[in-house]
């Protein structure tokens, strides 16, 4: 027991210990092989785990360059239909401007007539319609035309008649104006124009 206690006993066994387990680890360098001879070839080096071939992988990389090359037509299709609608909603634009003004000059020469508006309408034109033609003319010149339009329209067509020939006779811009009056009743608007005239 004394033995086994001692401190060289111990350093022996460690050296001992230390020897074997370097033998047995041990590896020898690899001797680098001989140069080869022209014309002979050497045996297949091991190539880097990066570089290989895959046929799955081969089919994977065709596929995205498929897929790019639609991706990208597709890309070109839409810009062609952003430009196409652009260029369609600039044209829309253009046309609805037009259309706007035609209704505002359509609008400034139509006369409508308010239902609230109709009796008085009605009973002016009864009293212009009595009158004779020269003194209503003498009296309708002094109102605006949108006035004598709505007048003139709930008059029947065979007493408007000689108060716009009397209109007419008396010159060349009344006569202008009788046919701009009469332009007007053509295109007034009312609910109540449907019975005015028989």
């Amino acid at each position: 027991m004394k033995m086994f206690q001692s401190g060289w006993f111990c350093a022996v066994v460690g050296t001992v210990l230390y020897l074997g387990t370097m033998v047995a680890v041990w590896k020898t360098p690899v001797v680098a092989p001989p140069p080869v001879a022209a014309g002979k070839e050497r045996a297949a080096e091991p190539k880097p785990s990066w570089e290989f071939y895959s046929a799955e992988v081969d089919q994977l990389v065709e596929d995205l360059r498929a897929q790019k090359t639609a991706l990208a037509a597709r890309e070109r299709e839409l810009k062609d239909w952003e430009a196409r609608l652009a260029a369609e909603q600039a044209e829309l634009k253009s046309v609805l401007a037009g259309i706007e003004q035609q209704r505002a000059e359509f609008d400034a020469l139509v006369v409508r007539v308010r239902e609230e508006e109709v009796a008085n309408l009605r009973r002016l034109a009864k009293i212009y319609s009595a009158m004779a033609p020269e003194n209503a003319v003498a009296v309708l010149k002094e109102m605006k035309d949108d006035e004598v339009v709505k007048i003139l329209a709930f008059m029947k067509d065979a007493q408007t008649a000689p108060i716009l020939e009397t209109l007419a006779q008396q010159g060349p811009a009344e006569a202008r104006r009788a046919a701009q009056i009469t332009e007007r009743i053509r295109v007034s608007v009312s609910a109540a124009f449907g019975e005015k005239k028989s």
